[in-house]
């Protein structure tokens, strides 16, 4: 679809080509307007409510962490919302142990935004390392099986390492960065694949490398509700109980603490900078730019007309960045640019095309929203 005949919402930025989007008489799009009316009770609590929402956790963690080494578990990528729960985590009197899971692909960039982090903070660091040869041979089947969503297996390992984590020091709540004021609205259908499903990770990687999951740490699904119901390991979007302003908060981070931003949301690594950037709109048509500033102009924190602009440009910060990465990616992965050319001309293939526990995942939340609503009659 030609850029000039895109239908675009005129409160956010979603456009025409999003899968299952509809505008209105206004010319407002559902995903925006689904946005604002499910996360209202976020976006619009006013100062004190937050306040109060906030004490009572940061109680919870506290009570639920004594005698305990650390009271809570923050993830940390070296991107902006996960660094500054880490910093007020800390600023709130918490002992947080900061996780990390280190897929090979860390920019220079991620990891001196790490190491400065926790070093001015004073707080530990567990980096889980994965082992670059079996990483490698599993994003290789996921280039094989040309399904969308290669981040699959970053996603689920850094969720499983930082559950883990959690069961292994008996801490019951992971302070997340997820947060509905820069990333609530909802993923366009086929623009990602459920995080949790281990089994459809398993069968993509025996069928096109042959590999089997020896020191990948995985998720699915009945690990996760053991994780979470028998360990009582609990994920919390903690930035939801607090005033979240992304161009305040990055501001903070790099005077106090000599933050280097980035240019565009999970850009942190090279891969997912190089995969958001080039494979993903190349290859599946997806730019997810458009969901991630048209969030932060839906909720208030970016001028619609400079996130069009931003739009406009290539989805790097250059040229020479783009085919930077590109050599890294193919030196890397053990491709040429042939192999590149081959893999971005073939048609995308669905993930349930391979077996998949996600049936089995929507049966059981399911099941839990029944039991959940049973509760509260």
């Amino acid at each position: 679809m030609n850029q000039k005949t895109k239908q675009v919402c005129t409160r956010c930025i979603m456009d025409s080509s999003v899968p299952n989007i509809r505008f209105d008489a206004q010319g407002i799009c559902n995903y925006c307007t689904d946005f604002l009316d499910r996360c209202a009770h976020v976006l619009d609590d006013s100062s004190e409510i937050k306040a109060k929402k906030l004490k009572a956790l940061v109680d919870e963690v506290k009570h639920g962490g004594q005698g305990k080494r650390y009271d809570c578990i923050v993830g940390v990528s070296g991107g902006v919302d996960s660094s500054w729960v880490l910093v007020r985590a800390v600023e709130l009197g918490l002992r947080p142990l900061a996780v990390h899971m280190d897929n090979g692909w860390n920019s220079e960039l991620a990891q001196n935004n790490i190491a400065n982090l926790v070093q001015k903070l004073g707080v530990d660091l567990y980096t889980h390392v994965i082992d670059w040869p079996e990483y490698k041979a599993l994003m290789q089947a996921f280039f094989d099986a040309d399904v969308l969503d290669v981040e699959l297996l970053y996603d689920n390992a850094a969720l499983a390492v930082n559950y883990r984590q959690g069961a292994k020091f008996g801490v019951r709540h992971i302070l997340a960065g997820t947060n509905s004021a820069t990333e609530g609205m909802t993923m366009p259908q086929g623009w990602n694949w459920n995080k949790f499903d281990k089994k459809n990770i398993q069968a993509i990687g025996k069928r096109f490398t042959n590999t089997t999951l020896r020191t990948f740490p995985s998720i699915g699904t009945f690990d996760f509700f053991k994780l979470r119901f028998v360990n009582g390991v609990r994920w919390t979007s903690v930035l939801d109980l607090m005033p979240y302003n992304k161009a305040a908060v990055l501001k903070e981070l790099t005077d106090k603490y000599g933050y280097k931003p980035y240019p565009y949301k999970h850009y942190e690594s090279i891969f997912t900078r190089f995969y958001q950037g080039y494979l993903l709109p190349t290859k599946f048509g997806v730019d997810k730019r458009k969901l991630h500033l048209g969030t932060l102009v839906a909720s208030g924190q970016m001028d619609r007309a400079d996130a069009l602009k931003d739009l406009d440009k290539l989805p790097y910060p250059s040229e020479a960045q783009l085919n930077e990465d590109r050599q890294y990616f193919l030196k890397k992965m053990a491709w040429t640019q042939a192999q590149l050319d081959a893999y971005l001309a073939r048609p995308p293939v669905p993930h349930d095309a391979y077996p998949s526990e996600v049936g089995r995942w929507n049966f059981a939340t399911r099941v839990l929203m029944g039991l959940r609503s049973l509760r509260s009659r």
